[in-house]
């Protein structure tokens, strides 16, 4: 992972530092910090692959909306700007889609934890994920091949499941969304 430093003083970059960066890269800006994810290892993208397949294929059939992969920019603020590995925006979100980003919080986001992003994915990013209104968040562990499950109840996020590779996980806020586990791992 590389770190943008814009000077000797730590300066916190904003969106316009952020778009100065180079079109299709891995960048996200976390806390007013420029950050560049090395690519993910070959079993992260199967994963994401696997999932992105299932949730499509089920979002699509329903006509319930559209599920995106990274590189896409959410943006929630000036200082916080992300590239999710999967996003899911139902139509009544359609709003938020700009030409080359989303505008505020997609309804369902899923991380898949690497080394590199394991720190942002569960604690600053999940923070802002849940201040910004995601109604759905989902951490995927590809170590210990779990997956946990959070809905968003006032501006909280509220665990409703700890899930293994032997389990189906099942969206809250996307009803008969389900996803057998030992599909994924």
């Amino acid at each position: 992972m590389i770190v943008f430093d814009f000077g000797s003083e730590k300066k916190q970059s904003t969106y316009s530092d952020y778009l100065k960066t180079p079109e299709g890269g891995k960048f996200q800006l976390i806390g007013g910090e420029i950050i560049e994810r090395t690519s993910p290892s070959l079993y992260h993208q199967r994963i994401i692959a696997r999932f992105l397949t299932i949730f499509n294929n089920y979002i699509l059939s329903h006509n319930l909306g559209e599920a995106f992969v990274a590189p896409l920019d959410v943006h929630f603020t000036d200082t916080e700007t992300y590239q999710p590995d999967i996003l899911i925006l139902l139509t009544e979100s359609f709003s938020k889609m700009q030409e080359n980003k989303i505008e505020g919080a997609p309804d369902l986001i899923v991380e898949v934890l690497s080394p590199s992003t394991a720190y942002y994915d569960l604690k600053h990013k999940k923070s802002i994920y849940e201040k910004q209104g995601v109604k759905e968040y989902w951490v995927v562990d590809p170590i210990d091949k779990t997956v946990e499950i959070y809905q968003n109840q006032n501006a909280k996020f509220h665990l409703i499941a700890e899930l293994t590779k032997t389990d189906t996980a099942k969206s809250q806020l996307i009803a008969g969304m389900e996803v057998e586990l030992e599909k994924i791992f």
